[in-house]
């Protein structure tokens, strides 16, 4: 392990019996002036690092970014709301800014959570293990953070839109890249609450939204809450399929009040299908 660790670059920063902590370096200094064909090689340069779905492994060790992405951080809490270097770079179509658009996102979010506490009821809730399924930024963790709600996000980032997972841990959070219209890999009965924005009507051109719905089932606890805001049409499909699988349902008005196109249904998965 010594010898692979020395072969990575990695330095040993400590260890006590049998446990060593190693660290990564900082730039490509050690990669680039490593003996002619030691093993493990470096990546091909053509290689993206980012593209994690469906890619096979590689034995090779990828270069950290010259231009310093992803290392240059801001210390917690102050990381999660400055925009990282590495938005510039993430593949959002947008007709402002990236940096306009990454601030507009946080304050919509903002403004969500916060009218879900108090109108929503989700201040009298005991929310611990929570998922936001389309998590673009990751402003909506951000804005439980700011809440001081003492539970932990799992940001989702579907294949199906573009992946902002970098920008997601340069913020300082957790998250995964992942395709709906699949499983997801966890336990049963983890989450106790699901939020998807949004997400419905971009997958259910690509799967039935009935498998979606029965992998969230699996996932929620019993007593577990699901939050889907969407169109009105989804919407109500989405109602039709929940209610068959046992969860109680209640349809809330968005800000945009009682005609606007889209919906907000809230449900709970009850602790017995009987």
């Amino acid at each position: 392990m010594e010898d692979l660790a020395t072969r990575l670059c990695w330095k040993l920063v400590n260890k006590e019996g049998y446990i060593a902590i190693w660290q990564k370096p900082l730039n490509n200094t050690c990669y680039v002036s490593r003996d002619e064909g030691i093993q493990p090689p470096l990546c091909d340069a053509n290689d993206d690092p980012d593209d994690v779905w469906y890619v096979p492994l590689k034995a090779c060790i990828t270069q950290l970014p010259e231009n310093g992405f992803g290392r240059n951080l801001t210390k917690w809490p102050e990381r999660l709301h400055i925009s990282p270097d590495r938005l510039e770079v993430a593949p959002v179509d947008a007709y402002v800014a990236k940096k306009e658009l990454f601030v507009a996102e946080q304050n919509y979010n903002r403004f969500l959570v916060e009218s879900y506490w108090h109108g929503l009821g989700w201040k009298r809730q005991h929310f611990r293990n929570v998922m936001d399924m389309r998590a673009g930024f990751g402003g909506f963790a951000t804005a439980l953070v700011d809440l001081r709600v003492d539970c932990w996000v799992m940001n989702v980032v579907p294949v199906s839109g573009p992946n902002t997972l970098p920008v997601i841990y340069d913020r300082g959070l957790i998250g995964v890249v992942h395709d709906w219209c699949e499983p997801f890999d966890t336990y049963p009965r983890t989450y106790d609450l699901l939020y998807a924005s949004g997400l419905y009507s971009i997958e259910e051109k690509r799967c039935n939204i009935t498998d979606i719905l029965l992998e969230m089932d699996r996932i929620m606890r019993p007593g577990a809450h699901a939050y889907i805001r969407d169109t009105r049409a989804v919407i109500a499909k989405i109602e039709v399929v929940a209610k068959a699988i046992g969860w109680t349902t209640r349809t809330f008005d968005t800000e945009e009040g009682p005609y606007a196109s889209r919906k907000i249904l809230g449900c709970e998965k009850m602790l017995s299908h009987s």
